[in-house]
């Protein structure tokens, strides 16, 4: 008789539950809703400003990209500047200040990686050169006879190629 009476207090608890449950479980689910919502609000905020601050990030690295070179051409212009500036007319003394001005401008290439690219001589090679014209040369066909304006690269990629006069 034990068993009819564990039986029955295992129902009265199960239905004393389902009494409460109907009520009980719409709060707590809804209170789980407002959870979850207050969660994926908060998740697409934090993803918002990650985004923000990234782009923020990628303006100022593309404003400022340039301010080492451009701090490095200052003196460059300083020392243009001053060639203007000599009292002295002497064509030496403006030949030796736009040399020093070369050299200057020489070591800020070095310094970010542009090189010159003077193709006398070489094969002619369409990625680095541009032909002007051809001439008639008794020398090795394509080949670069004339550079009419030396060509630049910026870390290997062309910045401006080379204007050349080529062999036919």
């Amino acid at each position: 008789m034990q068993e009819d009476q564990s039986t029955p207090q295992t129902e009265q608890e199960i239905t004393a539950e389902n009494a409460q449950t109907p009520e009980t479980r719409i709060a707590e689910l809804e209170a789980a809703l407002e959870e979850a919502k207050a969660s994926v609000l908060y998740t697409k905020a934090e993803g918002e400003n990650i985004r923000r601050r990234a782009m923020d990030d990628i303006d100022k690295a593309r404003k400022f990209a340039l301010e080492k070179f451009s701090g490095e051409l200052l003196a460059v212009k300083d020392s243009l500047d001053a060639a203007l500036l000599i009292e002295a007319t002497d064509v030496q003394s403006y030949k030796d200040g736009v040399e020093l001005t070369a050299k200057q401008l020489s070591s800020v290439f070095d310094k970010f990686n542009i090189a010159e690219i003077n193709p006398a001589g070489e094969k002619f090679d369409p990625n680095k050169h541009q032909a002007i014209s051809m001439l008639e040369n008794s020398g090795e066909p394509n080949t670069v006879i004339n550079v009419l304006q030396k060509g630049y690269t910026l870390n290997e990629r062309v910045l401006r190629p080379a204007l050349v006069m080529v062999a036919k």
